[in-house]
Parts: C-alpha cells; structure tokens; sequence
C-alpha cells in the first residue's frame, strides 16, 4: 500500500510532491504588496488546500521533519520548515519569480493540486494596486 508517511510516527520525512508555481505576473512584476496579498489568500484558502494535498497528510505535516503543521500556514525565505518557501531570488529580484508549495504530497493528485494553486492566485488582483482590504 503506498502512503506519504508509510513507517508510521518515525523519526523520517515522509513523502512529498512539493509544488512550485509562479504566473507571467509573478515573473514580471510581481512586488512585495503583492506577494503579501497573495500570503494571504493562501493562509485564507489552508483548508481547501489541504483537502486536495493528498490523504492522511495530517500524518506528514506534524511541524517536524522539515514541514510545517497542516493546520497552520506559513512562508519563509528559504525555509524548508514553512507551508510556502520563498527562495533567496525571489526577494533578491524585487519578489519576482516562482515560490515552492511544500505542503503537498506524493499520493496527491497533481491535476487538483496546480488548480486550487491557480484558483488561490486568481483570486488576488493582478495590478499595480492592491487593495489594502485584501
């Protein structure tokens, strides 16, 4: 039987499908505003995430072994312990570039997973301005 944490509670990672993902508008003009706002909607949206990110993840994401706890969200820059790490480029390059999703794993579907991501994403204005409501 495959599983993402198949030797049970042990002191190993479990398995992952780590997502990363970026858009045109993240490559192009992404910004810090922007960047925040979209933290956000991810924080704001963790539960349909986690719904799509492969069964018995609760077992994986424990906060141990280099995951975050699946009922908390997070990012950091190059911090392999957080729901979304953000690579050392991406703030270097004014918050432009991809960003890397840890959070799902190996029994996921990657179909449904790239679409909650893409969902997630639209639904953060791609402009110049973002609100300060969102």
């Amino acid at each position: 039987e495959y599983h993402c944490k198949p030797l049970g509670d042990t002191d190993w990672n479990g398995s992952g499908m780590h997502a990363n993902f970026s858009t045109a508008y993240m490559r192009e003009v992404g910004g810090k505003a922007y960047f925040e706002a979209l933290m956000a909607e991810f924080d704001k949206n963790l539960l349909d995430h986690i719904a799509v990110y492969g069964p018995d993840n609760d077992k994986r994401l424990t906060g141990k072994h280099e995951t975050a706890p699946w009922n908390k969200f997070s990012y950091g820059i190059a911090d392999r312990g957080a729901s979304i790490r953000v690579p050392h480029s991406f703030v270097k390059n004014d918050y432009k570039g991809y960003l890397e999703d840890r959070r799902p794993n190996s029994q996921g579907d990657p179909y449904q997973i790239a679409s909650q991501i893409l969902k997630t994403i639209a639904s953060v204005p791609a402009s110049g301005q973002v609100s300060a409501a969102a």
